[in-house]
């Protein structure tokens, strides 16, 4: 069985934008985005702490999908003037690759989800985040299931690990940083997520 691909965008938007954001998200890029084959979920959701962070996750039947002319047919130069015009306005961070744990889940609609980013590790880190992960969540009354995504980053400099736990109910964002090894000191991002 192959990988699902992922993709998640976290985005800022300024506060003067934030009603615009979510109309353009809600009716132009989420549909626009979900007509492209291999598309398989695409939902939302709005940080727990207030924020005005917001994530999208995509799954994907395979992590190429992203290089399918129906894909380039709606991003890079050919965004509408209205994505050009929200995304030039917001911060964005953008992580497209592959399901590295279990590798054929499909995002689901939970009560919390708590996002790990590992910035920059060796691809070699793989497993140690994986074991990191499992050893920190799985088990927990709250928790429907972890997933791992391994985004190669562009720039050559290393692999994003992004480590994601669904949870039927609130979570804590504690964790023990001993099952990570040295990955711990790559984490940059523990923020928690409500459905939108």
């Amino acid at each position: 069985m192959n990988d699902k691909g992922i993709l998640l965008v976290i985005a800022c938007p300024p506060a003067e934008m934030e009603e615009e954001f979510n109309a353009w998200y809600d009716t132009e890029h989420l549909p626009e985005r979900m007509a492209v084959p291999g598309f398989e979920t695409g939902l939302r959701f709005v940080a727990a702490s207030g924020a005005r962070v917001y994530l999208a996750m995509y799954d994907l039947e395979r992590p190429d999908v992203l290089d399918t002319p129906a894909y380039a047919a709606v991003s890079g130069t050919r965004f509408s003037p209205w994505t050009r015009r929200v995304t030039s306005r917001s911060r964005v961070y953008r992580a497209a690759g592959r399901q590295a744990y279990p590798g054929d889940a499909l995002t689901g609609r939970h009560a919390r989800l708590l996002l790990l980013r590992f910035r920059s590790l060796p691809a070699d880190a793989e497993k140690t985040v994986i074991a990191g992960m499992r050893k920190n969540f799985e088990g927990r009354p709250e928790v429907v299931r972890v997933r791992i995504f391994a985004y190669p980053l562009e720039s050559g400099a290393g692999t994003d690990f992004i480590g994601v736990v669904e949870a039927r109910a609130p979570i804590s964002d504690a964790y023990d940083p001993a099952p990570f090894g040295a990955a711990a000191d790559a984490i940059d991002m523990v923020e928690a997520f409500v459905p939108r």
